[in-house]
């Protein structure tokens, strides 16, 4: 059953994140007046118990899961049974709880590095589990992969309404600015950020880039997703059932740029005039990045937001919330 009653129950897993954030904000928005979460310290969903405890007692109608462990290259690399564990106990949690209590939709984000590393671009649906992954954030993909086939399995042997969608490169308010573990969008807004003046001479400081900078990504706003999850919420099932791949469906803006051209977008919307250098030490990651939204496309959704206001956005988030992350 598609969400249509304005006082329907919607749990949002992971609701204070990013992602979480802005599908509360579009869905309080669109007029839902019963939305609700928990934070991690009130609800640990990796706890089977306390999360099937609470499932019980809430009894939610539909449920977004936007709650994971999450974090760029290198915190991938560093902390890879963290991210594989963490992630599979929410899935495996939530995605059951929400089954046996009845919940009439649960969607359930993934992300787009589940695709094989040399995956067609743009990457279709049905490219899925087709090659190797990439292997610098197997362990999210893997986890990834588990939760979608989860909830395929789900469908399959019970019946239940769950549906994946999987979102291209996010970014937006609320992201992730620490950067040892954030993605490379919020890093570079940062860097170019505090190179503003930081020479020696008062100049602005040069920035460097990992890599190469020539692979290319695609970039979403984290409100265009909100608005993809209420979108889907929205939908009809025999609509979303016949536009699905097994029950999977990508969400991205259908362009994407070098990672050159990302930094000076970033460095034009910050205000940077310093050089742009690169680190030939780092590594580069997958080479490209693009997905095939066209079952979305078909489905009558779009992304609104382009690139230079996002990120401009998203900047002007940051510089209201810098102290926070230079005090962490």
């Amino acid at each position: 059953m598609h969400l249509s009653d304005p006082s329907a129950s919607i749990y949002i897993a992971g609701h204070r994140g990013m992602v979480g954030s802005a599908i509360w904000s579009a869905l309080e928005s669109a007029g839902y007046e019963n939305i609700f979460g928990r934070t991690s310290s009130e609800l640990d969903l990796r706890n089977q118990a306390d999360t099937n405890a609470f499932f019980e007692r809430q009894q939610p109608d539909f449920v977004v899961v936007a709650a994971a462990r999450v974090g760029g290259i290198l915190a991938n690399d560093q902390y890879p049974a963290d991210f594989l564990y963490d992630n599979l106990a929410i899935e495996m949690n939530v995605i059951r709880a929400a089954q046996q209590t009845g919940v009439e939709r649960l969607v359930f984000l993934g992300s787009t590095c589940i695709y094989p590393k040399h995956a067609p671009q743009p990457m279709p649906e049905d490219s899925l589990l087709t090659g190797p992954l990439e292997p610098t954030n197997q362990w999210y993909a893997v986890a990834k992969i588990a939760g979608h086939k989860l909830c395929q399995g789900f469908h399959r042997q019970h019946g239940s309404d769950m549906v994946t969608l999987m979102p291209t490169n996010l970014y937006g308010p609320n992201d992730n600015f620490d950067l040892e573990t954030s993605h490379v969008l919020p890093a570079l807004l940062r860097k170019f950020h505090e190179a503003k003046g930081a020479a020696p001479d008062g100049s602005d400081a040069p920035v460097t880039l990992w890599g190469s900078g020539t692979p290319k990504r695609e970039f979403l706003y984290s409100h265009d997703l909100a608005d993809a999850v209420r979108f889907i919420l929205e939908t009809p099932e025999d609509d979303l059932r016949e536009a699905a791949y097994e029950g999977m469906l990508n969400v991205g803006v259908g362009k994407d740029l070098s990672i050159n051209e990302l930094a000076a977008t970033i460095q034009d919307v910050v205000g940077h005039d310093g050089p742009i250098e690169h680190d030939p030490s780092k590594p580069d990651g997958t080479p490209r990045k693009l997905v095939d939204t066209t079952r979305m496309d078909e489905l009558g959704w779009s992304a609104k937001t382009s690139l230079h206001d996002g990120i401009q956005k998203t900047y002007d988030w940051y510089r209201e919330h810098e102290e926070e992350w230079v005090a962490a």
